[in-house]
């Protein structure tokens, strides 16, 4: 495989990306549209090899970044990653089920484990509890800060469940594929607010003004509408 193929681009080539143990999916790239705006400290939790992080500092390039996944060749794969497209991420060897900290974020985002299984070579996160995994993430969201999260739409009762207690002014953005139901569900929330929850209107998950274009969710509403 030649030095050109052995890379990888996304936002339309704006983030880059070694082709290894893992690859990041579009399901990143969504993620970090979906962030809000002057968040100054983030924290992604399961950073995996950077995907999420380097398309949301495409948009953000001033944020401070902070990554933690519990697997070395992860955070080896996400430092070789930041190298590759000049941006300092600060990473640490934690699992959020367990981490001690006291630090908080202004944004917290994570795009959190679904699979389960015998763990495969690279030693990602299988069978987690997602539940405990979301209440620990949005314990390290600074107070009226936000948390953001892309999960399977079948699991978005309990996932709702978990964050209405802890955070207001949620916000739901539904992802269709080929199925005439929902796949995917992002969600924002702040933290100890008590705001209404909105529902937008679905998107599809190909949609390139997202994926090619790298427009935040923000700007794809404000601006343009949606397109589904």
């Amino acid at each position: 495989m030649t030095q050109k193929q052995d890379i990888f681009g996304m936002m339309g080539g704006a983030a880059q990306f070694r082709r290894g143990i893992y690859n990041p999916t579009s399901d990143a790239v969504w993620l970090a549209a979906a962030a809000p705006t002057g968040a100054k400290t983030v924290l992604d939790v399961g950073i995996g090899t950077g995907g999420v992080t380097l398309c949301y500092l495409v948009n953000h390039p001033t944020a401070h970044v902070t990554g933690i996944d519990i697997s070395d060749e992860m955070l080896a794969a996400a430092a070789d990653n930041a190298t590759l497209n000049a941006r300092t991420i600060t990473l640490y060897h934690a699992d959020i089920t367990t981490w001690r900290t006291g630090e908080t974020f202004d944004l917290v985002m994570t795009n959190p484990p679904y699979f389960y299984g015998t763990p495969a070579r690279h030693n990602a996160h299988h069978n987690a509890d997602l539940i405990t995994w979301i209440q620990r993430c949005i314990a390290r969201v600074r107070p009226r800060g936000y948390f953001c999260t892309i999960i399977d739409a079948a699991v978005l009762g309990n996932v709702m469940a978990t964050i209405a207690p802890r955070c207001g002014d949620i916000t739901l953005y539904p992802l269709f594929g080929s199925n005439q139901w929902a796949e995917r569900v992002i969600i924002r929330a702040r933290a100890g607010t008590h705001g209404p929850t909105i529902v937008y209107p679905g998107i599809h998950m190909n949609d390139e003004r997202i994926l090619r274009d790298g427009l935040t969710l923000d700007d794809f509403f404000t601006k343009l509408g949606p397109k589904c």
